[in-house]
Parts: structure tokens; sequence; C-alpha cells
């Protein structure tokens, strides 16, 4: 079993920043990627960004250029900086974890308003 906390979702408005934090516990030898995915009321969620063990990333098509994932093998962590943040990004944030299963975070909300 794979458990993964997510933090530093919040209030931003148009234009600024946040970075998102999942720590990961648990089976940690067994993930193969670690990624972050949104859903925005009414919608489905989807990918925001993801990223594999030897570095591969990947992007959803909305947040290329804005949005950047990393992680941290030392502390078992996957981070989502976002920058330049818009309205339409306004969602609740979900971590995940393939392993031999798939593991989502309780998710954190990112809010953009002025």
């Amino acid at each position: 079993q794979v458990q993964l906390v997510e933090s530093g979702g919040g209030l931003v408005q148009p234009g600024g920043s946040l970075r998102l934090s999942c720590v990961a516990s648990g089976s940690i030898f067994s993930i193969l990627a670690m990624g972050w995915y949104r859903q925005a009321p009414g919608k489905q969620r989807e990918l925001v960004a993801s990223i594999t063990n030897s570095g591969s990333t990947n992007y959803g098509d909305s947040v290329k250029g804005r949005f950047s994932i990393s992680r941290d093998g030392a502390k078992n962590a996957v981070y989502l900086q976002m920058n330049s943040l818009k309205f339409e990004d306004t969602a609740v944030y979900y971590c995940q974890a393939l392993h031999r299963a798939v593991s989502w975070g309780q998710g954190t909300q990112v809010t953009v308003s002025s």
C-alpha cells in the first residue's frame, strides 16, 4: 500500500503562484510514477502533470509552460510548481502514485480568484 498526503493549496490571485507538495509513505519502493490530477466542479478529473522514476515528465495541454512537476527521491515527495495561475485552474488537486495499483491522496483545494 502507498499513502499520499498533499499540501500547499489555497487562495491565490490570477497571475500568482502556488507550490503543491505530496509525500508518499508505505510501499514506496514499488512506485513507478507519480502525478497530479485535478477536478473542477462539474468536470471530469484530468491529468495535470506526471513524472516517472527516470524523470520523464508529461503535462496536460492547458498547463504546459506554466506548471512544473519535480520529485525528491530522498523525501519520497513530488511537487507541482504552478505559475501564472488562471481562474480556470481552480479545482481540487489530487496526487497520484502508480505502483501495482493506483493510490490517490485526499486532495487539496486551489482557488484562483481576485
